[in-house]
């Protein structure tokens, strides 16, 4: 699997969306190895997009089309200053994303202890079993940053989930805060495009 990230703050929330409706209703179906796609918008304007592709030749494919060279140069006017981007295959799903979530957090971090994370994320996974909330997850790394999406049914059950006691994910929490920097960067998509 192949998943290009893009990121950056948007001067027009809703020219980026009509974009992405219309990349989906007329660009989707020549997109050859498209698998799926998540993005939205923050509440403070930050647009993310991950576009998961079964290979990177069938990103690039993709990305020669003139029709996708024109969307591109469409929707990046409507960002405010630069779009970053991210170009990876080191990818771990631990939970295969539903297209039914209706909130989607993403955590980003830098990893300290990568093997003690991978270590760690099977028994987060295991735990999740008890968290009907949780309908996917992957973690997308670029180097020592991890990108984690975790995708739940609603906001609501994601937040009413949280505050249930869980002790025996105590020890799991600590260790796993010792093996990532503290300055971890949340963004929450409340109204998330999954196609």
């Amino acid at each position: 699997m192949f998943i290009q990230m893009i990121q950056g703050k948007v001067s027009d929330p809703e020219g980026v969306r009509r974009q992405f409706d219309r990349w989906t209703s007329e660009l989707r179906s020549g997109a050859t190895g498209f698998l799926g796609g998540t993005g939205g918008l923050t509440e403070d304007g930050q647009c993310f997009l991950a576009a998961r592709f079964e290979s990177p030749e069938a990103a690039q494919t993709n990305s020669e089309r003139p029709e996708q060279s024109e969307w591109w140069a469409e929707t990046e006017k409507y960002f405010d200053g630069p779009v970053d981007f991210t170009d990876t295959t080191d990818i771990d799903v631990q939970l295969e994303p539903s297209n039914d979530a209706k909130f989607v957090q993403i955590i980003q971090s830098r990893v300290l202890d990568r093997p003690k994370v991978e270590e760690l994320t099977p028994k987060f996974i295991a735990a999740a079993g008890d968290r009907p909330d949780v309908v996917g997850a992957l973690t997308i790394w670029s180097g020592d940053r991890a990108t984690d999406l975790i995708y739940f049914t609603s906001e609501a059950d994601a937040r009413a989930a949280e505050q249930k006691e869980q002790p025996d994910m105590q020890p799991l929490m600590e260790e796993l805060q010792a093996a990532i920097d503290p300055d971890v960067k949340y963004l929450d998509l409340k109204d998330p495009w999954i196609t």
